[in-house]
């Protein structure tokens, strides 16, 4: 699951044509360094067109730094990253219609109109999105007559989204998309993430929240430290079955001719009064589970609330990074 900095990334050059698949991002061996600080240090990875790729990290693990180099927004001190083929500092120009970058602070002009702002962007650009539309699907269209200084921070953060993908980018830069947003304002953020997709369009997307990296990303990279800590799907990083069967019942069960007739690894234990763990490090089977509810009906036992819970993408972060506050 950890990415071999000797093994560079496939690079393609600018004359050919991308499609789904293709690499939109390739970092190699990336370091930055303020003044005597290195954040980034040589770090390589990949991010893919037609997919959503998250980037994860505690505060100060250098996933920022990293996405602004790929903006084009800091030179990196070593190393290398290409964006569609090209440096993004010297291919800027080239590269400006075809990438689409979604600040957290937005960088809107706040004495503007929303739907005056997004209409705007969209004329920058020779094929865009439906300024309407758009605004309709990120909830936005009563907004619409509204200066920005007096949106709400989720709908300025909507309509940031907007501005960064109303141009049909091929890449978008994502910096935190439905940070502070209700869970309506989230799934149009999600719905909105998941068109890109279909479209073929490649995210890089960095988030703090575990479950949108989960439920959106394709691809997975955690850093820490200014390296990637470890890079995979989510079902890869997870495991892809499930590790713990919980359920309730009477307290005070003798566990031990369960545990005796549970597979080489398994253990069941009773954490607290009539409620029952049984855990499998290396993930539960249909047997083992048979095993459990069997034994339960051999002893007059009513597992109640049975359910299977699996690892999930913020229990691998934190054995990843720790769970000291940075």
């Amino acid at each position: 699951m950890t990415t071999s900095p000797q093994a560079r990334p496939e690079v393609v050059r600018p004359g050919r044509i991308l499609g789904p698949g293709d690499p939109a991002v390739v970092v190699h061996q990336l370091i930055k360094r303020y003044r005597d600080r290195t954040v980034v240090d040589g770090l390589s990875f990949s991010a893919a067109l037609g997919q959503v790729t998250a980037v994860l990290g505690p505060n100060g693990a250098g996933k920022t730094t990293t996405i602004e180099c790929c903006e084009g927004l800091r030179r990196p001190d070593g190393g290398t990253v290409e964006v569609l083929g090209l440096d993004p500092l010297r291919g800027a120009v080239r590269l400006r219609p075809r990438v689409g970058v979604m600040l957290q602070d937005g960088g809107l002009p706040t004495g503007a109109r929303a739907g005056d702002v997004l209409r705007h962007v969209a004329a920058l650009h020779a094929r865009p999105l439906d300024a309407g539309q758009l605004l309709d699907l990120l909830g936005l269209t009563a907004h619409a007559r509204t200066t920005v200084r007096r949106l709400s921070g989720g709908q300025r953060q909507r309509l940031a989204l907007a501005a960064a993908v109303i141009g049909r980018p091929e890449l978008v830069f994502l910096d935190e998309p439905s940070a502070g947003l209700d869970p309506q304002a989230r799934l149009a953020v999600w719905e909105v993430v998941d068109r890109l997709r279909g479209d073929g369009v490649g995210v890089v997307l960095t988030t703090h929240l575990m479950d949108e990296a989960e439920r959106l990303a394709d691809h997975v990279i955690v850093m820490d430290g200014g390296h990637v800590v470890a890079a995979g799907s989510p079902v890869q990083l997870t495991g892809a079955t499930d590790g713990t069967l919980t359920f309730s019942a009477r307290p005070g069960l003798d566990l031990r001719g369960l545990i005796a007739a549970l597979p080489d690894g398994m253990v069941a234990s009773e954490p607290s009064a009539g409620q029952y763990l049984v855990e499998a490090p290396t993930g539960l089977d249909p047997a083992a589970i048979a095993t459990v509810t069997s034994w339960c009906a051999e002893h007059g036992v009513m597992p109640e609330g049975l359910s299977l819970r699996r690892r999930t993408l913020e229990d691998v972060f934190l054995e990843l990074t720790g769970r000291s506050l940075r």
